[in-house]
């Protein structure tokens, strides 16, 4: 969602910096285009390294024998952590 918000934010500062020829006293619009590109350039990086993080998940197998029916008993137990 991250990669998404910062392409959309990228699109929208571009068409605000290079597209639009208002000129309005109160606000530059270029100047917001070309903040809007940046703060999606951001958001774009931040969702990349998140993505590429791995994770790391640990699998714990035991084996045991019953006493009572001399079976085996094999377990596994499995710990995810990011």
């Amino acid at each position: 969602m991250s990669i998404g918000l910062g392409i959309f934010l990228i699109a929208v500062g571009a068409i605000l910096t290079f597209a639009v020829n208002v000129s309005v006293e109160w606000v530059d619009l270029d100047l917001i285009g070309y903040i809007l590109m940046g703060a999606g350039l951001v958001v774009f990086i931040v969702g990349l390294a998140l993505m590429t993080r791995k994770r790391r998940s640990v699998v714990t197998n035991r084996s045991t024998v019953d006493p009572a029916t001399g079976g085996r008993i094999d377990t596994a137990e499995r710990n995810d952590t990011l």
